[in-house]
């Protein structure tokens, strides 16, 4: 993971995400998924581009299953776009970098 992707977990989801002054991308992930594997370059790619106007971020579901169930993620890779402590847009499976960017410049 690139150095400005983000762990988000359980304990530190709401300071992190829900109390964020920053929206935030938060990419639901897990070690034995292939596309989420596939994904990642690109959500390395986009916390390096937008760490100064948002914060992105991965939460492996398999460790944090009560942050993604309450959010209803029941596919991976979902990528969920948080502003002001809710969800402003959701994205579900390994898609172009571009639609990614299209709802992130929505935000910031």
């Amino acid at each position: 993971m690139a150095d400005k992707v983000i762990e988000f977990n359980d304990a530190n989801f709401k300071g992190e995400v829900l109390e964020s002054e920053i929206p935030v991308l938060v990419d639901f992930w897990a070690e034995w998924c292939g596309p989420c594997k596939a994904l990642a370059p690109t959500i390395s790619d986009l916390a390096d581009e937008y760490h100064t106007k948002m914060k992105v971020g991965k939460v492996n579901v398999d460790q944090n299953s009560s942050t993604a169930s309450t959010y209803g993620v029941r596919s991976i890779p979902t990528l969920l776009i948080f502003q002001d402590g809710s969800v402003v847009n959701q994205i579900v499976g390994n898609v172009p970098k571009d639609s990614i960017t299209k709802l992130l410049n929505q935000v910031v």
